[in-house]
């Protein structure tokens, strides 16, 4: 019967207690819904809108953010280009290959290209801050890896104070009410070492005033401890190459040693030295296309010329109707004139072209268009009121390379092949590192402590008596404590340490394949550019045969035109009109196989890496601080002679094989592996005089380059049928 009883009043006392929670729990929601901003109410604001008008007013409002202009009083002084209706000439800038070069690199924070790459994904191009961005990343660069062995402090204070009422006398040290004053002060160094081991030096000193009856009389409330603790990892984690490789904290598939971080920037170096090389190129091939479409608009120039005498005579005919003169005839002398005076016309002004990357000779671009893009790349404003124009001639030189040393240079030095090896050494050395992951992890633990006790922390008095002074009592070394151990971790299966060393597998043999394909794109690349070097060279010597022969059929028949009678001269006509035109194509054909034999010379420098000693360009560093080249002798110092904690585990293999030599760096000799191939300049014939420059000729300077020249042969349909004087 009084169990029953027990049990209901029991029930009754939980019932109160769920009533008085629900009502609890029914006035914290009323509080919550009635808070400022937490209202469960329906908002006008926002009801359904079907029209979406907040979104179109407000979320899809183009903005702007508040960032000063970085455009420079250079930029913003940017003068209208040149085009054909200019009624002067204008001024000629002379440049050489070199100084366009030189002012393309000086101006390059930011390597262009022809693709405005800036533009539409400025995140993948490249400049010059790329490779100090890497190797200062604050995650995955080379001081971030080195950052986990360096020396850290800790330290902790805590105050409490505690006022219990406990139910049970032996929690209190004897009493029910407890009273406690506890602080507790900690600091600690600890070290990473290279194997893995880390390395703790601790300092604990608390203070415990409370009023428990078991407490000593007089009461010592301060205890001061000092000790030094190690953890050495045994197997997993254990040695310089894995600590070296992963890092202290690697764990599978999240490895970032120092070795890896240097990984990433020397693969950033390579990307930043390809892309200067390739700067380096697009300037050269602008260069050689602007040289071209000078070339190319003198041969316009003079074809257009010799149509215009020819008009004029035929049109002379015609006024005064005599035979030869007929209609027909001068419009067809009419239509050959205005043919050449487009072709003029466009080679000067030239159309816009794709913006892509080539290494053939365009030769369509004319003389303002290719000017403009050599511009761009070189840095400079896209119009100045000058206009560049080439002042270094192409090589007709014979140049002979040897296959075999091309062969050799080119697998060596291209920069893209030592990029994707760095990639393979990366896939490399995560394999070793993975490999340690199907070890077990047995740490081995050692702990020594001193420790002390006293009524005071510190007494400048020294007391005789035992317990006076926490630190005295800690230096008379009376209480010593010591642990060692193992700890010992190990999943069942290794399934994640498995699946570690596959994935790493699977990763290297990949990056082995793309440099095998790499390599023999190389190959292949360099037998095309080999081949078109011949190519080119006998087409030029062709090509300037033919220049030859159709001057001198062109020659051949003006002075058979000029002595011929009326009934002769129109049998002739149409024999001189194709001569001219023979003539202009052989001009044109002659130069474009000129340009393309330097440019195919370029294409092999290109194809073997060696572009930039090509073109006499090095690579370096910015000078370094005193304190790293003290670093670097240190350390260096330290590899030469190992000391038994650093290396009992393993010897660390090598991962680089020194600096890429340039044979243009000043005070460097360049190894055997990078020998220049010999180039041989054979004997060649004699190869005729240009004809003198004159208004006829190609001379560059003969040619009056500018529309005042066109204006005055711009023939007005409304004044006429009348050939312009």
């Amino acid at each position: 019967m009084k169990l029953r009883q027990s049990a209901g009043s029991h029930c009754g006392a939980t019932l109160v207690m769920r009533r008085q929670l629900r009502v609890a729990i029914t006035f914290l929601l009323a509080a919550i819904v009635g808070m400022p901003g937490c209202s469960l109410r329906k908002s006008r604001e926002f009801e359904f809108d079907p029209d979406f008008s907040h979104y179109h007013g407000a979320a899809t409002e183009v903005s702007y953010p508040d960032v000063e202009s970085v455009s420079y009083e250079e930029i913003a002084s940017t003068r209208a280009p040149l085009t054909l209706r200019e009624d002067t000439p204008p001024e000629f800038w002379d440049l050489k290959l070199d100084e366009a070069i030189q002012i393309s690199l000086a101006n390059s924070q930011v390597m262009r290209d022809l693709g405005a790459l800036v533009l539409e994904r400025p995140e993948n191009a490249r400049t010059l801050y790329d490779p100090a961005i890497e190797e200062t990343h604050p995650r995955f660069g080379v001081e971030a890896a080195l950052s986990a062995f360096d020396a850290s402090f800790e330290s902790h204070l805590f105050f409490e104070n505690n006022d219990r009422a406990l139910n049970n006398i032996f929690f209190g040290g004897g009493t029910r009410l407890f009273q406690q004053d506890l602080h507790s002060y900690q600091a600690q160094l600890s070290k990473r070492s290279a194997t893995g081991g880390e390395f703790t030096l601790r300092k604990i000193i608390g203070y415990d005033f409370n009023n428990s009856p078991g407490n000593d009389d007089p009461n010592k409330p301060w205890t001061v401890q000092v000790e030094g603790e190690f953890r050495q990892p045994l197997m997993q984690g254990a040695g310089v190459d894995f600590n070296r490789i992963a890092g202290p904290d690697g764990r599978p598939g999240a490895m970032n040693g120092v070795l890896l971080a240097r990984i990433n920037s020397d693969i950033s170096v390579a990307d930043f030295e390809i892309a200067v090389r390739n700067l380096v190129n697009d300037v050269e091939n602008s260069y050689w296309e602007l040289y071209f479409a000078y070339r190319d608009l003198d041969s316009k120039i003079a074809a257009r010329d010799r149509a215009l005498e020819t008009w004029r005579s035929i049109n002379a005919l015609f006024v005064t109707n005599r035979r030869g003169g007929e209609a027909e005839k001068e419009a067809q002398a009419r239509e050959q004139y205005y043919r050449f005076e487009e072709d003029v016309q466009n080679a000067l002004a030239g159309r816009p072209s794709d913006n892509v990357r080539t290494n053939t000779l365009r030769g369509a671009g004319g003389v303002q268009v290719t000017e403009r893009r050599l511009r761009r790349l070189m840095g400079i404003t896209a119009s100045d009121g000058r206009l560049i124009r080439p002042a270094q001639e192409p090589s007709m030189a014979r140049v002979v390379f040897d296959w075999e040393e091309l062969l050799v240079e080119s697998l060596n030095r291209r920069a893209e092949l030592r990029r994707q090896k760095w990639q393979v050494k990366r896939r490399e050395l995560e394999l070793a590192a993975s490999r340690n992951f199907l070890l077990p992890r047995v740490d081995a633990v050692g702990r020594y402590r001193f420790r002390g006790l006293g009524e005071h922390l510190i007494n400048s008095e020294r007391q005789t008596g035992r317990f006076e002074n926490a630190y005295q009592d800690l230096t008379t070394g009376d209480f010593q404590e010591w642990q060692v151990g193992l700890e010992v971790q190990m999943p069942v299966g290794y399934r994640q340490g498995h699946a570690s060393v596959r994935n790493a597998e699977l990763y290297l043999n990949r990056e082995r394949a793309i440099l095998e394909e790499q390599e023999k794109q190389v190959v292949h690349g360099l037998t095309e550019a080999v081949a078109e070097v011949d190519r080119a060279y006998e087409v030029s010597q062709t090509s300037y045969n033919r220049r030859v022969a159709a001057k001198q059929h062109l020659d051949a028949l003006a002075s058979v035109y000029q002595d011929a009678d009326e009934n002769e001269k129109t049998r002739l006509l149409d024999l001189l009109l194709d001569a001219q035109r023979r003539l202009a194509d052989a001009e044109t054909a002659y130069y474009r196989g000129l340009l393309e034999y330097s440019l195919a010379i370029k294409n092999v420098h290109l194809q073997k890496g060696s572009l930039l000693d090509y073109n006499e360009i090095y690579l370096s560093e910015g000078p370094w601080p005193g304190k790293a080249h003290y670093d670097a002798a240190r350390l260096d110092e330290s590899r030469r002679n190992p000391t038994l904690l650093n290396y009992i585990i393993s010897w660390p293999f090598p991962v680089s094989r020194g600096p890429v030599a340039q044979r243009i760096m000043p005070g460097v000799e360049e190894p055997n592996d990078y020998a220049t191939p010999p180039i041989e300049m054979l004997p060649q014939p004699a190869l005729p005089a240009d004809p003198v420059p004159n208004s006829e000729t190609d001379g560059a300077e003969s040619s009056a380059i500018g529309t005042g020249v066109l204006r005055n042969a711009t023939f007005n349909p409304a004044v006429g049928n009348a050939p312009p004087t």
